[in-house]
């Protein structure tokens, strides 16, 4: 029909299982279940046979993932790109070393789910070298070639006649790169070296890049995705559009979504393909650029904005290297015709936070305009500027006058020599799209505030929020099919999987005696599922009718899973120190649930898993506690785990520092299966906490405004710890968990300043307000009704958090698509 489309670039999908998926979408879920009862199966067995494909990791490709399902819900013209890993991020194992990784090999038995497609291949370029022919073109030669080939993996949309697809590349290399005279001559390694360079592009996701070679293969998984994406999009349109091509059409029929700054590359290769291959002008091909891409932003830690080595970058990339010299050329030229030259100091400024090349020399044309500005200047000013030591020639005598005169301050736009040069990719993501989101209503506003504060007051009409969403279907439909029964009952209707507002008449029923009976039943058969799982996977056996309190995402300082172990520590110590009728009169039963993922490299996350598996040790075994208080660290934590976990939880965990968590993704799954949070207000909690009612949410700790100063506190020796912090620091020193030393651990919690010092996550200053908070847990909880209620709430006032709405809205307001409605 030849309507717009979207392409959504993520290098990651954490997709989960596809079986269950796919029948429910399709309605087929009894059928099927029937059929293979007949051939002596149980649907529940057969599907837990499927690996989960191992694309991704954490909420940002389990985004990418509930997207893909709502844009085939919702029947919006969209295709999804990724790379197909063979081996994924790693399988995690809990051992008494704590985290241990290993190879996923989710492929071993091959993956019915995809479909290959060696007709549709395209060949990547590496290193080389960039040649200017006679008319003034560019033209890239030489270096290393790999080929991409699709995989197609079919999205089936809930309820609709459309499946969409997500393409995943796979790389290898072309026949006649293989060195047959080399294998012949008995150098086997010499003739394979193509293959397997190519080939180990797509072994892994997020390969450590601690090494030059780690590096080196970070980018060239980066520029594959959008390499063999763009010229896929780019035979799509073409093949759309017929003879003769119209390219100013381009952004008319084609939308380009990066999920974060991994598919950055998209930019200067756009240009690349437009310039170098289609023949168009700069000034047409930056135009065609900037209204086709847009960028989402994932995250305000400044190490995950990405940087990358310009001199790296140059050898691997040389053509891209020299577009985004243009690029960042076009930029300065565009901060000096809004702020001019007059006031250097406030350019310099400008310059140091926008540019896209950071530590780099300025374009020759914008030295001249700053030399101009120079000659232009009053004789008496006392005001310099040090372009470059070659555009500037003094006599002795000028030069001795110079070092002399204390009044003058000379403002440089050199580089500086002791530091790397750099480029900054969310800068270009920035500058080279139409439209920069957030992911949530406190994120975005850091965004405009704080991350690209120069941008936004520059471009204010580029930056959005868009709240991120989770499918209905994946995340109560088919996950919890109890609940999804009791709901479908009390609403009227199943038409709530897709008009998720329905779930709000479920409040008007919230008191129902009746309907908190049969939630609570719903509530008790899921947690005996989840009892069962722990068994099967970490041999723990637990009591069902205790909390089931769980922290499952990604381990990370920021989301201070290191606070929530803490307060057990700090659970623990006072229940030792009471009799056992204390205890229970205290105490309400707890089972608490870890699990994720530490990157391999990441040692101060892998420290806090081991203390997590060492205190879950301890304290299971201790007869005095027995059920009163169970940790658990769940191994290779993924989807399926998800599916289980979540239903049965009844305190959901999203205790990150305050301004640190761009949306989350899991905390509205928990709300929506009727689970109550304990949170800051970071990220999507301060929306879910409006939907939800604030009486409904366990609030605590500093909120955003306040972490800079708290920060300076720290840093100027005014912070002083609470009593009982200090006391379960000593505790865990003590050597109660075991004979592991916890004294880097410990220690980074402690100081003023340092890396790795001075409790930059708060989790001292936050752990008062935390314990309290659990304290009013324990005494809610004790109140079923009251309990049974708030859960009931959060369900119903988590309407608003589906991704179908989120989809609707990058639909409307950045990619200008509309649905199509199929015959």
């Amino acid at each position: 029909m030849n309507v717009k489309q979207a392409y959504y670039l993520s290098m990651e999908y954490l997709q989960g299982r596809a079986l269950l998926n796919a029948i429910g979408n399709l309605e087929l879920s009894g059928a099927y279940a029937d059929a293979l009862r007949k051939l002596g199966h149980e649907l529940e067995d057969i599907a837990g046979q499927e690996p989960d494909a191992a694309l991704g990791n954490g909420g940002l490709g389990r985004l990418a993932s509930c997207f893909l399902d709502s844009l085939a819900t919702l029947n919006y013209p969209a295709w999804g790109y990724g790379l197909r890993y063979k081996y994924g991020l790693f399988k995690q194992l809990i051992t008494k070393d704590g985290q241990e990784e290993v190879a996923e090999n989710w492929l071993e038995m091959g993956n019915p789910w995809e479909i290959v497609r060696n007709d549709v291949s395209y060949s990547v370029k590496f290193y080389g070298e960039v040649i200017s022919k006679p008319d003034g073109s560019k033209e890239w030669i030489g270096g290393e070639n790999i080929t991409a080939v699709a995989y197609d993996v079919p999205i089936p949309g809930y309820k609709s006649k459309t499946t969409i697809n997500l393409r995943l590349w796979s790389t290898k290399v072309a026949p006649n790169e293989f060195d047959l005279r080399a294998y012949n001559a008995g150098d086997h390694a010499k003739a394979c070296a193509a293959l397997k360079n190519a080939e180990k592009i797509c072994y892994i996701l997020y390969p450590g890049d601690e090494s030059t070679e780690g590096k080196i293969l970070r980018l060239k998984q980066q520029y594959t995705l959008c390499s063999a994406s763009l010229q896929d999009i780019f035979a799509h349109f073409e093949r759309r559009s017929g003879k003769p091509v119209n390219w100013e059409n381009f952004p008319d029929k084609v939308a380009v979504q990066m999920n974060d700054t991994h598919p950055t590359l998209c930019i200067p290769e756009l240009i690349r393909i437009l310039i170098d291959l289609k023949g168009l002008s700069w000034k047409e091909s930056w135009y065609i650029t900037q209204r086709t891409i847009a960028y989402t932003n994932h995250t305000v830690l400044p190490e995950a904005l990405e940087k990358w080595s310009f001199d790296l970058l140059q050898k691997l990339l040389p053509r891209h290297v020299e577009i985004i010299r243009m690029i960042d050329e076009e930029l300065i030229h565009t901060i000096i015709a809004e702020y001019g030259t007059e006031d250097l100091d406030l350019l310099q400024h400008k310059l140091k936070q926008m540019r896209i090349l950071d530590n780099i020399e300025l374009p020759d044309s914008v030295l001249e305009l700053l030399v101009k500005q120079e000659e232009s200047s009053s004789v008496d000013s006392i005001k310099e500027v040090k372009v470059s030591d070659a555009e500037t020639e003094s006599t002795d005598e000028e030069q001795s006058e110079e070092q002399d005169t204390d009044a003058k301050d000379v403002v440089t736009f050199d580089p500086d020599p002791n530091l790397p040069k750099m480029v900054r990719m969310a800068n270009l993501c920035v500058v080279g799209g139409h439209a920069v989101n957030g992911v949530a209503e406190i994120h975005s506003e850091i965004v405009k505030n704080e991350v690209f504060n120069e941008f936004y007051k520059l471009w204010p009409e580029k930056f959005q929020n868009k709240t991120n969403g989770v499918t209905p279907r994946r995340w109560i439909r088919f996950c919890n099919p109890d609940l999804s029964k009791i709901i479908t009952k009390w609403t009227g209707t199943d038409d709530w999987v897709l008009n998720t507002e329905k779930l709000s008449t479920l409040a008007e029923f919230s008191d129902n005696e009746d309907l908190q009976s049969e939630w609570r039943e719903a509530k008790k058969r899921n947690k005996i599922k989840v009892a069962d799982f722990l068994k099967e996977k970490t041999g723990y056996i637990v009591n069902p009718d205790a909390m089931f309190d769980v922290q499952v995402k990604r381990i990370h300082e920021y989301k201070r899973q290191l606070l929530n172990i803490m307060g057990i520590v700090y659970r623990y110590k006072k229940m030792k120190e009471m009799s056992s009728e204390e205890r229970k009169a205290r105490y309400v039963p707890r089972v608490c649930i870890f699990g994720g993922k530490a990157f391999a490299t990441y040692v101060q996350a892998k420290r806090i898993v081991k203390f997590i598996t060492d205190v879950g040790t301890t304290v299971n075994h201790d007869a005095d506690i027995g059920d009163l208080l169970k940790v658990v660290f769940v191994p290779d934590y993924n989807v399926s785990v998800a599916e289980v976990l979540i239903p049965g939880s009844e305190l959901s965990q999203h205790i990150s520092t305050a301004g640190m968590e761009a949306s989350g993704t899991s905390n509205m799954k928990f709300a929506m299966n009727g689970c109550i949070l304990i949170g800051t207000l970071d990220g999507a909690n301060v929306e879910i906490r409006q939907e939800v009612g604030e009486d409904n949410f366990f609030l605590f700790g500093a909120e955003a405004h306040e972490i800079a100063g708290l920060r300076k506190e720290r840093a100027e020796g005014k912070f002083i710890p609470d009593p009982r912090f200090e006391e379960v620091k000593a505790f865990v020193r003590n050597g109660v968990f075991g004979h592991y030393n916890y004294e880097e651990l410990m220690g980074s919690l402690e100081g003023n300043e340092g890396y790795g010092r001075a409790d930059y996550f708060l989790v001292g200053k936050d752990f008062p307000s935390y314990v309290e908070c659990q304290e009013r847990v324990d005494e809610a909880y004790k109140d079923q009704k009251r309990w049974t209620k708030m859960s009931i709430l959060n369900t119903a006032g988590s309407y608003k958090f589906s991704s179908d709405r989120t989809i609707h809205e990058y639909a409307r307001d950045i990619w200008r698509i509309q649905p199509v409605l199929l015959p």
